[in-house]
């Protein structure tokens, strides 16, 4: 049985122009009801944290203060489609998701989400906690970390508490509250799986949060957060053979996702590092060390490179193993990419080179890496 690994989002796509999905409308009701004339919903009274003891804390005072903060995410698009004979039509495309309130301003608001539930959307709207539709604004995106920025205007948002993911530990209770299958505000419990997992297929730049909570499509952007109530990941994607919850979901830990956040917010994007010049890196293997003339297998070799650019200006050449990173290991592809994209840009980096049985360090500078398209 195949195995998949699905970013968290529920997509669809339609012919049907002006079809959106906005996570009001359930599966089981009608698309043309007419909501009762009745006035928002009052917030909810804000319950105190419960103490960090053994004990467990009463979850729906948790839910009760965390479902305010979670909101239901439609995003419209189009992309072209080619058909017979030359001819070319334009698909819509919608994405439904979920993205968490994390800081307010008057009446404006910021809402963290991933960068696929937005895609290439040229329409964006939130629902929040009351029913409330309102348009939403792209400030920046990281398709490094798969997180991306919203603004929304609207005076009734609360915005979550931030949590110490750094924290965690593995057996901990944790709550997942998104939006799966436009149901709107659903919530799941279970706990830390595991910490520290990666998937490059998914974010080179993230270490995810494992957790048993139930995540399915449509809690892509959503909040997982502890037992106070505090925000410590964006649920992200799950692994299934069936395409739905299997026990197996991800979220990026909220350390990560609250420095993007404050990069996005400023900047529009985050500054991702690069170095000029090596144009491909490829994993050692013993008939490549064997050619090489080296004799272990850590690191990465610098398969191509450029005769121009910071790399070959200080000294690097194709076929040289890189092994270490700034004072760090270099076991492979991911680690060596992982250290680039988050060295701070303009800095200097110091590499550990071997070139057969020779081993120095070279140092290089970090240049800003192009913004990666196709998310």
């Amino acid at each position: 049985m195949r195995r998949f690994l699905l970013p968290a989002a529920l997509v669809a796509a339609s012919f049907v122009a002006g079809m959106v999905v906005t996570g009001r409308i359930g599966p089981a009701e009608r698309a043309d009801a007419q909501p009762p004339a009745a006035q928002p919903p009052a917030a909810p009274a804000p319950r105190p944290a419960p103490a960090a003891s053994g004990a467990l804390p009463e979850f729906a005072d948790v839910a009760e203060r965390v479902i305010p903060s979670v909101v239901n995410i439609s995003a419209v698009g189009s992309r072209q489609l080619r058909l017979p004979f030359g001819f070319v039509d334009e698909q819509q495309t919608q994405s439904a998701g979920s993205g968490v309130i994390i800081r307010k301003a008057g009446n404006v608001g910021y809402v963290l989400t991933n960068a696929h539930v937005i895609g290439d959307a040229t329409q964006l709207s939130v629902v929040l906690w009351n029913g409330r539709e309102r348009p939403a604004e792209l400030v920046g995106l990281d398709p490094y970390a798969d997180l991306a920025l919203l603004r929304v205007n609207d005076p009734s948002l609360q915005p979550i508490t931030w949590g110490d993911s750094s924290r965690l530990r593995v057996a901990e209770w944790v709550m997942a509250v998104g939006n799966p299958y436009q149901l709107g505000e659903t919530v799941t419990l279970g706990i830390v799986s595991a910490l520290g997992r990666t998937n490059p297929q998914i974010s080179v730049v993230a270490d995810y949060i494992q957790t048993d909570a139930a995540i399915n499509p449509g809690n892509s952007g959503g909040a997982l957060v502890n037992r106070r109530g505090e925000l410590i990941g964006i649920n992200t994607w799950i692994v299934s053979e069936s395409g739905g919850y299997q026990g197996i979901g991800f979220a990026v830990p909220s350390n990560l996702a609250r420095d993007v956040a404050a990069q996005l917010e400023k900047f529009g994007k985050v500054r991702r590092g690069t170095i000029a010049g090596i144009v491909r890196i490829a994993p050692l293997n013993p008939g490549l060390a064997q050619d090489l003339n080296v004799v272990s297998l850590d690191g990465v070799v610098v398969y191509r490179i450029r005769n121009t650019g910071d790399a070959w200006a200080a000294g690097l050449r194709a076929g040289d193993v890189i092994i270490g990173f700034n004072g760090s290991e270099i076991k492979g592809t991911d680690t060596f990419e992982r250290s680039m994209l988050t060295a701070p840009v303009g800095s200097v980096a110091t590499l550990r080179v071997r070139r057969a049985r020779e081993e120095f360090d070279i140092k290089i500078p970090i240049s800003e890496a192009p913004l990666r398209t196709g998310r």
